[in-house]
Formats: C-alpha cells, sequence, structure tokens
C-alpha cells in the first residue's frame, strides 16, 4: 500500500504560480512512477504529467513549457511547478503513483483555482 498527501493548492490569479507537493509513505520502495492528475468540475480526470524513477518526464500538450514536475527520492516527494497559470488549469489535482505490480494510488487531491 501507498499513501499520498498533496498539499499546496490555492487560489491564484491568471499568470501567477502554485507549487504542488506530494509526500509518499508506505511501500514507496515498490513505485515506478509518480505523476499528477487533475478533473475539472464536468470533466474526465486527465493526466497532467509524470515522472519515473529515472527521471523521464512526460507532459500533456496543455502545460508543456509552463509546468515542472520533480521528484525529490531522498524525501519521498513530487512535485509539479506551475507558472503561467491559466483560468482552464482551475481543477482538483491529484498526486499518483504507479507501482512495479501494476497498481495505482491516488491521494484525496488540492483545489487549484485561478482567477481571470
Amino acid at each position: 500500500q501507498v499513501q499520498l498527501e498533496e498539499s499546496g493548492g490555492g487560489l491564484v490569479q491568471a499568470g501567477g504560480s502554485l507549487r504542488l507537493a506530494c509526500a509518499a509513505s508506505g511501500s514507496i520502495f515498490s513505485i515506478n512512477t509518480m505523476g499528477w492528475y487533475r478533473q475539472a468540475p464536468g470533466k474526465q480526470r486527465e493526466l497532467v504529467a509524470t515522472i519515473t524513477w529515472r527521471s523521464n518526464t512526460n507532459y500533456a500538450d496543455s502545460v508543456k513549457g509552463r509546468f515542472t514536475i520533480s521528484r525529490d527520492f531522498a524525501k519521498n516527494r513530487v512535485y509539479l511547478q506551475m507558472n503561467t497559470l491559466k483560468p482552464e488549469d482551475t481543477a482538483v489535482y491529484y498526486c499518483n503513483s504507479h507501482t512495479d505490480a501494476g497498481s495505482h494510488y491516488w491521494g484525496q487531491g488540492t483545489q487549484v483555482t485561478v482567477s481571470s
């Protein structure tokens, strides 16, 4: 089992920045990929960014060049630096971990609201 806890959401004006953090605990040795997903009201949950244990990253086209995912192995944390935020980035952001056994774990989510 892996437990994930997000922090860092909030309200920001368009063009501003936020940094999300996700702390992992439990069977962290089994994690190979961590990532961020988001879900806006009335929409499906979508991938934002992922990072593997080799630090290979992947981003949704909508956030490329604005968001950066990083991972601190020593602290068992993953971060999402979000710059040049847009109102369409408003969503609940979820931390995700994918294990070697193929299991997915999710955090509770943190709200990000970008005002125009």
